[in-house]
């Protein structure tokens, strides 16, 4: 019968160890920011679809262009960050100001919005600004620039 017992081998003996380490520090090197990545993309894809959802297609028809428009961006910038983060630094301030400009875009882009179009995007740019900023703080951590 073979011996399957393990004698407890450390694995700084084996012949690829550091070349091991770097790969592995090469994989895992650029996810730091992606913590925020699938946030992002929710937020977007509810920013595109809360016309629908909140039923003010008829009352604010250029809201519902713009929630569409902005909630694809916000989703984009959500799948960038899942697939290249290392290259997703640089946009971690215009998430900050997507959620700044949905704040105030309610006012600028609609035509007398009731409370429920105003909480909607409310709610939606301070998370955006939120998750913008979490991005920045990250990257400024790991010493990568951000804009």
């Amino acid at each position: 019968m073979s011996n399957l017992s393990h004698t407890g081998r450390d694995i700084a003996s084996h012949p690829d160890v550091s070349e091991m380490r770097d790969r592995y520090a090469r994989v895992l090197g650029g996810r730091d920011v992606a913590l925020v990545d699938a946030p992002v993309f929710l937020i977007g894809l509810y920013c595109a679809i809360s016309p629908w959802v909140l039923s003010f297609t008829a009352s604010q028809p250029a809201l519902v262009t713009h929630n569409l428009i902005m909630g694809i961006a916000i989703a984009a910038l959500g799948l960038g960050f899942t697939v290249m983060p290392e290259r997703m630094y640089g946009l971690s301030w215009a998430i900050c100001a997507i959620g700044a400009w949905m704040i105030i875009s309610t006012w600028v882009v609609g035509s007398s919005p009731d409370l429920g179009v105003v909480l909607n995007n409310v709610i939606i740019g301070g998370l955006t600004v939120l998750l913008g900023l979490v991005c920045v703080g990250v990257s400024m951590k790991s010493g990568k620039p951000s804009a």
